[in-house]
């Protein structure tokens, strides 16, 4: 509810599709041929070194990247048939950089999207959503933020991802730059949210704890190509590749988390 006793607006998890994927940029290939589906109210995690093309995939569902052919779909609708600006205001978006408007107090930064779609009471559905992500607009709402630490700008991004409460929420390294105590407690918190809200979510992560523990799913890329899919025990014990075999060990041996999952 917001303060206005109004129930907070909802939409339904959406499905993602990708088919047939490419993307170049002069000579060099992004993406290749590159097909995923993500089925509404999932999670997966989009794994893999620099430059496999994992932020590349994640933003074509919202037109900030126009593949070069291939077919988007976002709720079965293909994308290209949809105003990108209408198609960006039903998705939300967490960059690594958090992306707030630094000019702006955080509250105006939440409101924004709720603002634009025109539904009522956006301030109250800013001040509801802070609290959902621990930034109690009563302290936090009227600063701007340079005046918030690295943890608390991220908060308010994920906020401000998510007040309009859209289907579908894409992240890319949203936790990559926080120390591990904050990353660790930021990633509870918004796990928490995704199963309170239930949304559909793709993620960019070159961690892969933080996949295993967000995500229903893995998709590794590699050279602009998925090399395998699966839980992160499936890709674990029975790698499809190589390169998968090598990334797993490589990440079981750095983390205890991941360690116990086998």
């Amino acid at each position: 509810m917001n303060t206005s006793g109004e129930p907070l607006p909802r939409r339904q998890p959406l499905a993602l599709c990708a088919r047939d994927v490419v993307q170049r940029y002069g000579s060099v290939v992004a993406l290749e041929g590159v097909s995923l589906d993500v089925a509404a109210g999932k999670s997966i995690a989009l794994v893999g070194e620099s430059g496999s093309g994992k932020t590349t995939l994640l933003r074509c569902f919202n037109r900030l990247v126009e593949p070069s052919s291939g077919t988007i779909s976002v709720g079965a609708q293909n994308v290209r048939a949809m105003e990108s600006v209408a198609l960006r205001r039903m998705i939300g978006y967490v960059p690594q950089d958090g992306g707030l408007m630094p000019h702006w107090r955080i509250l105006r930064n939440v409101a924004l999207v709720p603002s634009l779609l025109g539904i009522p009471n956006a301030s109250a559905v800013a001040t509801e959503t802070l609290a959902l992500v621990g930034l109690p607009a009563a302290t936090f709402g009227a600063r701007f933020p340079h005046e918030l630490s690295g943890g608390q700008r991220q908060r308010a991004a994920l906020a401000r991802a998510l007040a309009a409460r859209p289907g579908v929420v894409l992240m890319d390294e949203p936790f990559g730059a926080l120390d591990a105590i904050t990353r660790s407690d930021l990633q509870a918190a918004f796990d928490a949210l995704r199963r309170e809200l239930s949304f559909t979510m793709l993620m960019v992560t070159h961690d892969i704890a933080e996949a295993a523990r967000l995500a229903d799913e893995l998709v590794v890329m590699r050279n602009g190509r998925i090399e395998q899919r699966g839980t992160i025990d499936m890709l674990a014990t029975a790698p499809a590749t190589e390169y998968v075999g090598t990334l797993l060990e490589r990440a079981l041996a750095a983390s205890a988390p991941l360690r116990g999952l086998r």
